[in-house]
């Protein structure tokens, strides 16, 4: 039985690192003719494209945060002039910002690495419950589940209670999705006079866009028999690394280079420390260098027992920075901000909570003026907001004049990792 998707994924360390680097270097040169964005970002930094020839080269180039990414593609729409206008691109995506991606289809192999490592194959049936909708996940998780044969029912976000009839319906073996839409699936199942475990066939779950508790964790695989596997990416970048049946790290794409860098310097840390998690995904479309995704993690060097040879990262630990995910989505302090203005300067503050397993955002406004509590203003302020950020309020919670400080954030996270 075939235990590996390919060839790469048993490279040894050393070939692996060479490869990477071959494609690091030619990535740069290209970038350096193609991309004005990369080109000004190296001039202003006095370097050479040639003194890029290893993954430890990267460190003297600055990293580039999601804040800093949606500030460069407003200035120079739509991809900050970092594309490669000679490549034709296939696909295009957005997230939160907003922030345009171009992607080519070459991803898909990419998270079929992770689809196949979660033992899903030809046999399986699987809900995916990811958007189709601009963002990258629904269609490039479609694709990868083809790459390994599965039959795929793109559900995408629809209702919980039509995600059960599906389920039920279409005997769906394997579930992708965020793991607290698969805990609503669940519990509307019993709702509906079901028991999960004895009535549905689905064994398998692959979970992305939000952290996998352990008690949901534990309450998916104990009392539903469902084995779970964690993926690790962002629009920006694509896929970054995945789980395997171990359960002892996230196997890093083969395509990827991840550093793991102390978030005030942009210096790699020790093996083992936690620090930021910068990614740069080899390609020739789109010459993002030293993405800093935000999220906290360690690198984990030592071979893994499934068998591949990859590095892992240690999960995720956190954030760093005022960005902060809300199901599956950013919201990040500039958008605060635009929408602040759209409304003269109205004083707002998001705060994030989970109650149960899902998120909860509410969010909190000064009575400053009579249009706050008008007739209207509440769902017009809660479709700019929606349009703006994407992600929907749970609560909006109006206080007193004076009541959000101005040296307070504007992010406010409760949540525990």
């Amino acid at each position: 039985m075939k235990r590996l998707y390919d060839e790469k994924e048993a490279w040894g360390v050393e070939e692996r690192k060479s490869r990477q680097d071959r494609l690091l270097a030619r990535m740069v040169r290209l970038g350096y003719q193609k991309s004005p964005a990369l080109r000004k970002i190296l001039d202003a930094n006095k370097i050479n494209p040639a003194r890029i020839k290893t993954r430890e080269d990267l460190e003297i180039l600055p990293v580039t945060s999601r804040e800093k990414l949606v500030e460069m593609e407003m200035q120079k729409p739509p991809y900050a002039g970092l594309e490669n206008p000679a490549v034709a691109i296939e696909r295009i995506f957005t997230s939160p910002g907003p922030v345009y991606e171009p992607h080519l289809s070459e991803t898909d192999d990419l998270w079929a690495r992770a689809f196949f490592a979660a033992g899903i194959g030809p046999k399986d049936i699987a809900l995916n419950a990811f958007s189709y909708h601009l963002v990258a996940a629904g269609l490039t998780f479609h694709n990868g589940l083809r790459k390994v044969g599965a039959t795929v029912v793109p559900s995408g976000t629809s209702s919980s209670q039509i995600q059960v009839q599906l389920i039920r319906d279409l005997n769906v073996t394997a579930y992708v999705g965020t793991p607290s839409f698969l805990a609503s699936i669940i519990d509307q199942s019993k709702e509906l006079g079901f028991d999960f475990k004895k009535d549905f066939r689905v064994k398998k779950a692959c979970f992305a866009a939000e952290p996998l508790l352990p008690s949901l964790r534990q309450r998916f695989e104990k009392e539903h028999g469902i084995r779970t596997f964690q993926m690790y990416g962002a629009t920006e970048v694509g896929d970054v690394a995945y789980e395997c049946c171990a359960k002892s790290g996230w196997h890093i794409c083969e395509e990827t280079i991840v550093e793991i860098v102390d978030p005030a310097t942009g210096k790699n840390v020790a093996p083992g420390e936690l620090g930021e998690v910068v990614v740069t995904r080899l390609n020739n479309i789109f010459f993002l260098l030293r993405f800093g995704t935000g999220d906290l993690s360690r690198l984990i060097t030592k071979k893994c027992s499934c068998g591949r040879t990859s590095f892992r990262l240690a999960g995720i630990a956190g954030r760093v920075g005022d960005a902060v995910k809300v199901r599956g989505l950013f919201i990040a302090p500039s958008q605060m901000k635009l929408l602040s203005a759209k409304f003269d300067g109205l004083p707002l503050q998001a705060i994030v909570s989970r109650k149960g397993h899902e998120d909860v955002l509410t969010l909190r406004v000064e009575n400053i003026n009579s249009q706050v509590n008008s007739d209207g203003w509440e769902n017009n302020f809660k479709k700019i907001f929606k349009e703006i950020c994407t992600v929907k309020i749970d609560v909006l919670e109006v206080v007193e004049k004076g009541g959000i400080k101005p040296d307070q954030k504007m992010i406010i996270d409760l949540r525990t990792w």
